[in-house]
């Protein structure tokens, strides 16, 4: 394994090599499926993987919490990627774990790099320092928040309004509070409601699911990064969409959620449209 160097200049002018986080070994932090596809859809899935750079030595943790909820959201990029394929509308997702460095939250944000999670202790973030924490940013969380400016930058250069999607999941309940949460699914919504309105009124036209608003979770506008920044700060339609893991932990729960949001982000996007025709 050989971890790329980069060359930093000192106050001296004399040339440092700084080692870097990731190696060859490690994946590039940033998938995109479907990547040519045009599509007012843009999908946002920053809990997709649960990677974690060679150097930081599985921070710490048994291989089994690296497949828990506290390090990945449970078939949240096979939903993205079977949406992507019906929709024919490209998800941008991240390869490394949240543990690592938490992309959906601003850099100061004191979750962007966990100490616990859930009740679990993360050796490998206590006591990081700046160098350690803004390393993480540049290598991981940088690449990843500047590939969905890019997408979105190409929708407004082509006058095509994008609509944001942020796919994530939720588990059925915490180690920390064990209560039990009975939605199927949830929406998510900061101070724009306007298209999500619509996503939660087709999502509940169905009838056999219980659908949270808000529920398990708000979308916080001044810790968070991902609706705040990329959604909100440029007036686009978005929606945050919760799915409980254990209703897509395996392919066929996949496919079945994958359809169901398919349909209700088209049936969100007619209806939304429809007040300017």
């Amino acid at each position: 394994m050989k971890r790329a160097t980069e060359t930093v200049p000192d106050a001296s002018k004399t040339a440092v090599k700084v080692p870097m986080l990731l190696c060859e070994d490690d994946p590039y932090p940033v998938g995109v499926r479907n990547g040519e596809a045009i599509s007012e859809f843009l999908i946002a899935c920053e809990h997709a993987g649960n990677a974690v750079p060679a150097s930081l030595k599985n921070l710490g943790l048994d291989k089994t919490e690296l497949e828990r909820h506290i390090a990945i959201d449970i078939g949240s990029l096979g939903v993205s990627e079977l949406v992507s394929d019906i929709l024919q509308a490209p998800p941008v997702y991240q390869r490394f774990s949240r543990l690592v460095a938490e992309c959906s939250r601003v850099s100061d944000d004191d979750k962007m790099f966990a100490v616990v999670s859930d009740g679990n202790f993360v050796p490998g973030n206590k006591g990081l320092s700046e160098a350690d924490r803004q390393q993480r940013i540049d290598e991981i969380v940088t690449p990843y928040q500047n590939e969905i400016t890019r997408r979105l930058d190409d929708h407004k250069k082509t006058g095509r309004e994008a609509i944001f999607v942020s796919m994530h999941s939720f588990t059925q309940s915490l180690r920390s509070r064990p209560t039990e949460r009975p939605w199927h699914g949830g929406v998510c919504v900061g101070n724009d409601d306007r298209f999500t309105n619509h996503v939660v009124t087709a999502l509940r036209a169905d009838g056999d699911i219980l659908v949270g608003f808000n529920e398990p979770y708000d979308v916080d506008m001044a810790r968070e990064y991902t609706v705040p920044i990329h959604a909100e700060r440029r007036g686009l339609p978005s929606v945050q969409f919760e799915i409980r893991q254990d209703l897509i932990a395996d392919s066929s729960g996949q496919k079945a959620w994958a359809i169901r949001v398919a349909k209700s982000l088209q049936r969100a996007r007619d209806t939304f449209l429809a007040r300017f025709a």
